[in-house]
């Protein structure tokens, strides 16, 4: 028998290459639709639900998660209200590990901890059950987008305030000029695809 030495992403602290082809890229980002000024004018919203519609996609989209992190020790997916549970869900399966939601304040039932974070106008807050994350599980963030940055850094020191080590933060799409990854330069980024703007 063959021995077979995995790659070992622990530890890394910096963006990491897309396990996707750029074939696959361009595909995946065909399947993606943008909607003018929503949700106000001037931004370009990028709506995955196009993508999740397709099979072939989403199974890719899924697919190319699991390899990357196959060979990463996970104890828990943390997914990110609302679209990171779509696809934290299906990860969290396929790795064998437990699926925690960070949501909105005020939407889960037990005793939580919280977190506010910044937006444009205001702030907002993220919440996890106080329970859902023991000391020492590794955990990896999951949410659709990577934009400014601001709703994964507060879900990760939710989870580092909990005792959850943060393996790293995955990503179906990354809107780069809007400086997320280099907020999370701290941790292992990883995105599929990217668009230019906002």
């Amino acid at each position: 028998m063959t021995d077979i030495n995995p790659p070992n992403y622990l530890g890394t602290k910096s963006r990491v290459d897309s396990p996707t082809d750029a074939d696959t890229q361009n595909h995946l980002k065909q399947l993606i639709r943008t909607i003018p000024d929503f949700p106000k004018p001037g931004i370009q919203f990028r709506d995955i639900t196009t993508l999740l519609e397709d099979a072939w996609g989403f199974k890719r989209v899924i697919d190319a998660f699991v390899e990357h992190y196959r060979y990463t020790p996970i104890d828990k997916v943390v997914a990110i209200e609302a679209r990171g549970f779509v696809t934290g869900g299906a990860i969290a399966h396929q790795l064998n590990c437990g699926l925690v939601v960070a949501r909105k304040a005020g939407k889960l039932p037990h005793e939580v901890e919280k977190q506010e974070y910044d937006l444009e106008y205001g702030t907002d807050c993220i919440e996890i059950h106080k329970t859902a994350i023991q000391p020492d599980e590794r955990c990896l963030i999951v949410d659709d987008l990577l934009a400014t940055g601001g709703t994964c850094l507060a879900t990760v020191k939710l989870v580092e305030r909990l005792g959850g080590n943060i393996i790293g933060c995955a990503f179906i799409v990354d809107l780069p000029d809007l400086g997320g990854a280099k907020r999370l330069a701290d941790y292992d980024v990883l995105t599929l695809v990217d668009f230019e703007g906002d």
